[in-house]
C-alpha cells in the first residue's frame, strides 16, 4: 500500500512522535501561532467597550377580567405557565411590530436629549462621505435591535431577562427599559383582545339602535298630533309589555348570536393558520344531534319558563313555576354538562398539542352558539302565538299598539345593550396584563466585555491549535522522505544519512559543495567518511572498485554526494577518479572550474587521447573526467561496449571510480551504466523525494540486477526535531568542537 508504514506510523504515535513533529515543524508552529496571537492581540486592543443592561420581567398565566358577563362573551384564557409558553412570548417579544416600535422611541429619546455621545447604535459608522454619524433609518435599527438584544428564560422559572448591549451604557439602559415597556403594552391590548372586539361591536350595535328607537318615538309624536291622544286600556297594555319582553330577549339573543359568531370567525382563522382541518372536525362535533336536542329542549322549557312567569300573578305562583320549571332545565342542563366533558376530553385528546387551548375555544363557542339559536327559534315560536292575540286589538288602537310594541321592544334593547356596553368597557380596563416588571435596567459602570485578557488566550491557545492541526495534516499527506526509518519502511537498506550542509559552513569556502576537502572537521565530512568507512569493509575489500551515484529525480545532490565522496576517498589515499555521466545536465566540470570541452565522449569517438581527459583537481589523489561533447544519442554510447571497456580501463588506472550518473526515473542512462559498475548508491533527499519515487527507484536497480549498497538520505535535517539524531551529533560537536548552529542550507544539485 502507498506509504502504508509512513501513515500506519502516524497513528500508532507516541508522545516522542508527537513531540519531534512539532521540534521538526517548530517555525512553521511558531509563526501560525505568532500571527494568531498578534491578531488577536490587536483585536483586543482596538475592539470597543461594550456595555450590557437587563431588564428583569415575571410572565404569569394569563387571567381573565375581574368582572364577569352574563352575556358570556368574554372568556377567560387558560393559564400556561410552561416553557413553551415562556418560549412563545419570547418569540413575540421578537417580533417585527415591538422591534418597529422600539426602534421609534429610541430614535425619539435621542431628539428629546440630543446627546449624541449616548447613543451609539442607531448611528451609522460608515466611512463613507456623507454616512459617518447620520441616523440610520427605522427598519436597519430594528434588524440591530434584533442581533443585540438577548431575551432568556431564568431557568425553569415564569421569569425573563432581556439584555440589550452597546458601546453606550446609556443607550443599552434605555433600549432594554423600551423593550420591556413595548411588550407591556403589547401584552395587554394582547389580553384585553377579545373583550376590545365586544366593546366596538356593541358600540356600533348601541348606535344603531339608538337612532331606531328616536325614529319610533318621533312616530308615535307624529301619529298622537294627528289622531289626538289615544289611550290603551289595561289588558292591552299588559299584552304589549309582554310582546316588547319577549322581542327584547329575541333581539338581545340575536346579538349574543352575532357575539358567539364574531368570536368564532376569529378563533377559526387563528386555527385555519395551525391546522385547517381541525376547524371542521370541531364543528361536526359541537353539531352533533344529542347536543342539539338537549339544547333545544332547554331553550324550550327556559321560554315556557319565561312565558308561565309572565302571565303569573303572585309571588307564590312564581315560586312553584321556577321550581317546576328550573328543575326540569337543571336535568336537562347536568345531561348536558356531562355529554359536553366527554366531547370535550375527546376532541382535546385528538388536538395537537400547540392547538388544545384554541380547540377547546371553538368547541365551547360552537356549543354557546347553537344554545343561543336554539332559545333564538323558541322565542321567535312564543312571539309568534302572541301575534294572534295582539291582531284582535280594536283596530282604532291597533296602530298606536303596534309603535307602542316596538318602542318599548326597542326601548328594552337599547337599554340592554347600553348596559352591556358600559360592562364591556369596564372589563376591559379590569382586564388586567399578565407580564410584570420585576426591575428596571440601569446604566452599566463597567463594561461586560470584550475581555481582552481572555481574547489574547485563547488566540493564544487557538493559534497553537490551529498550528498543531496544521502541521499534523501537513505531515499526514506529505508522502515525502523525511527520515531514516521512512526509507527503512521500504525494505531499503539506509546506508548513511548525510546533515543539511549549513551556511556557516559553507561560509568563507571556495567551492562549498566540495566540503570534504576545504572543511574536513565539519559534521557534513565527517558524515561521507562514514560512507566511505562502511563501503570500505562491505564492498571494496570484496573487490569492488566501480560505484555509480544516481537518484530518483533531479535536485536531490546526488552531484555533491559523488565529490565529496569521491574526495573523501582521496583524503583515505585512495586514487580517484570522478566521471560525470549525467550527460544532459553535466555539471562536474563547473563545480572544479572547467569548461566541458573535451571529455570521455570525445576519447570514445577517438578525438583525443585517454591522457588528456584526465583531469586533476585541488585535492590530492582526486581526479575527474566530463563528459565532453555531448552526441543527440547518448544512451547508445553509454550502452555501447567501448563503454564497457573505458570502465575497464579507469578500474585498472584507478583504486575508486566514482560515476554520477543522470536521475534513474528520468532517462535509462543510469540503468545502463549499471551493468557496467560493481555497486550502485541511490540519493534520495530529506522532505523532498517521494517515497513512491524511492520504491520506483529500487525497483529499476532491482529489474538490471544492480548491487545496491544502499540508500543515502541526503539534506537531512536532524537539529529540526528528531531527538536521537539531534542529541548524537551535539554530542560528537561537543567533543570535537565542530559547530553545529542551524543556518540556511546550500542547495545539492
Amino acid at each position: 500500500m502507498k506509504n502504508e508504514k509512513h501513515h500506519s506510523a502516524l497513528k500508532t504515535s507516541s508522545f516522542k512522535d508527537y513531540a519531534d513533529l512539532i521540534r521538526s515543524n517548530f517555525k512553521t508552529v511558531l509563526v501560525i501561532t505568532a500571527v494568531f496571537f498578534l491578531a488577536t492581540t490587536f483585536y483586543a486592543i482596538i475592539a470597543p467597550n461594550i456595555y450590557t443592561s437587563t431588564v428583569s420581567l415575571k410572565i404569569s398565566a394569563p387571567k381573565a377580567n375581574i368582572l364577569s358577563s352574563k352575556m358570556g362573551e368574554l372568556q377567560d384564557f387558560s393559564g400556561l405557565g410552561s416553557d413553551r409558553y415562556i418560549a412563545n412570548e419570547i418569540e413575540t417579544i421578537y417580533n417585527s411590530t415591538i422591534l418597529g416600535e422600539v426602534a421609534e422611541a429610541v430614535v425619539d429619546s435621542y431628539y428629546v436629549s440630543k446627546k449624541q455621545d449616548d447613543f451609539n447604535l442607531i448611528f451609522d459608522k460608515g466611512l463613507f462621505k456623507g454616512k459617518a454619524n447620520s441616523l440610520k433609518d427605522i427598519n436597519h435599527i430594528a434588524g440591530e435591535l434584533r442581533s443585540s438584544v438577548v431575551i432568556q428564560q431564568k431557568g425553569n422559572l415564569d421569569f425573563i431577562d432581556i439584555t440589550s448591549e452597546s458601546q453606550s451604557p446609556q443607550e443599552a439602559a434605555l433600549i432594554a427599559n423600551i423593550f420591556a415597556k413595548k411588550y407591556l403594552e403589547f401584552n395587554l391590548l394582547e389580553n384585553r383582545r377579545q373583550v376590545t372586539v365586544v366593546k366596538e361591536f356593541l358600540s356600533g350595535l348601541l348606535k344603531e339602535k339608538r337612532e331606531q328607537l328616536y325614529n319610533v318615538e318621533d312616530a308615535i309624536r307624529e301619529y298622537q298630533l294627528q289622531k289626538g291622544g289615544v289611550q290603551l286600556d289595561r289588558q292591552a297594555q299588559m299584552l304589549i309589555t309582554k310582546l316588547a319582553d319577549f322581542e327584547s330577549q329575541k333581539n338581545i339573543t340575536k346579538v349574543n348570536m352575532a357575539i358567539a359568531k364574531e368570536k368564532l370567525n376569529q378563533y377559526k382563522s387563528e386555527l385555519e393558520k395551525k391546522d385547517p382541518t381541525v376547524s371542521s372536525f370541531l364543528t361536526n362535533k359541537s353539531s352533533e344531534p344529542y347536543l342539539q336536542k338537549l339544547q333545544d329542549e332547554i331553550a324550550s322549557l327556559e321560554t315556557q319558563r319565561d312565558v308561565a312567569l309572565a302571565s303569573s300573578k303572585t309571588a307564590r305562583s312564581n315560586e312553584a313555576i321556577l321550581s317546576e320549571y328550573n328543575s326540569k332545565i337543571n336535568a336537562l342542563k347536568d345531561k348536558l354538562d356531562k355529554s359536553l366533558s366527554e366531547y370535550r376530553n375527546q376532541i382535546l385528546s385528538s388536538s395537537p398539542t400547540d392547538i388544545k387551548e384554541l380547540s377547546q375555544k371553538i368547541f365551547e363557542e360552537e356549543i354557546n352558539y347553537q344554545s343561543l339559536n336554539a332559545s333564538y327559534s323558541s322565542l321567535s315560536n312564543v312571539l309568534g302565538s302572541y301575534e294572534s292575540e295582539f291582531n284582535q286589538l280594536p283596530s282604532s288602537t291597533l296602530e298606536f299598539a303596534r309603535l307602542e310594541r316596538q318602542r318599548m321592544a326597542e326601548e328594552n334593547l337599547y337599554n340592554i345593550l347600553n348596559n352591556k356596553y358600559q360592562e364591556a368597557q369596564l372589563n376591559e380596563q379590569a382586564t388586567p396584563g399578565n407580564v410584570f416588571i420585576l426591575n428596571k435596567a440601569n446604566p452599566s459602570t463597567k463594561p461586560s466585555k470584550p475581555n481582552r485578557s481572555m481574547i489574547i488566550i485563547m488566540g493564544l491557545f487557538l493559534g497553537l491549535g490551529f498550528a498543531f492541526g496544521f502541521v499534523y495534516i501537513k505531515n499526514y499527506f506529505d508522502k515525502t522522505i523525511k527520515t531514516p526509518e521512512d526509507i527503512e519502511a521500504q525494505n531499503a537498506n539506509v546506508l548513511a544519512w548525510i546533515p543539511k550542509i549549513s551556511a556557516e559552513e559553507s561560509l568563507g569556502l571556495k567551492n562549498p559543495e566540495l566540503i570534504v576537502a576545504q572543511k574536513p572537521d565539519s559534521l557534513s565530512s565527517e558524515a561521507f567518511r562514514t560512507i566511505r568507512t562502511r563501503l570500505q569493509f562491505s564492498h571494496i575489500t570484496k573487490g569492488a572498485k566501480v560505484i555509480l551515484v544516481t537518484s530518483s529525480a533531479p535536485g536531490e545532490g546526488k552531484t555533491t554526494v559523488s565529490t565529496n565522496l569521491a574526495a573523501s576517498f582521496a583524503q583515505a589515499n585512495k586514487r580517484s577518479v570522478i566521471v560525470d555521466c549525467d550527460l544532459r545536465k553535466p555539471r562536474i566540470a563547473a563545480l572544479f572550474g572547467d569548461d566541458n570541452s573535451e571529455g570521455f565522449l570525445d576519447y570514445l569517438f577517438g578525438r583525443i587521447p585517454y591522457e588528456k581527459i584526465i583531469k586533476k583537481t585541488e585535492v590530492r589523489n582526486l581526479d575527474f573526467i566530463n563528459g565532453g561533447s555531448i552526441p543527440p544519442n547518448p544512451s547508445e554510447i553509454l550502452g555501447s561496449p567501448v563503454m564497457k571497456a573505458f570502465i575497464d580501463k579507469l578500474k585498472n588506472d584507478f583504486d575508486i571510480v566514482i560515476i554520477d550518473s543522470p536521475p534513474i526515473m528520468a532517462v535509462s542512462d543510469s540503468e545502463i551504466l549499471a551493468r557496467f559498475v560493481d555497486i550502485c548508491l541511490l540519493v534520495v533527499s530529506a522532505n523532498t523525494s517521494e517515497i513512491d519515487w524511492l520504491k520506483e527507484s529500487i525497483s529499476l536497480l532491482k529489474q538490471e540486477h544492480v548491487n545496491l549498497a544502499g540508500v543515502l538520505l541526503n539534506n537531512f535535517n536532524y537539529r529540526s526535531g528528531y531527538h536521537s539524531y539531534y542529541k548524537y551529533y551535539d554530542q560528537y560537536a561537543e567533543k570535537y568542537g565542530t559547530t553545529t548552529k542551524k543556518g540556511k542550507s546550500v542547495k545539492s544539485i
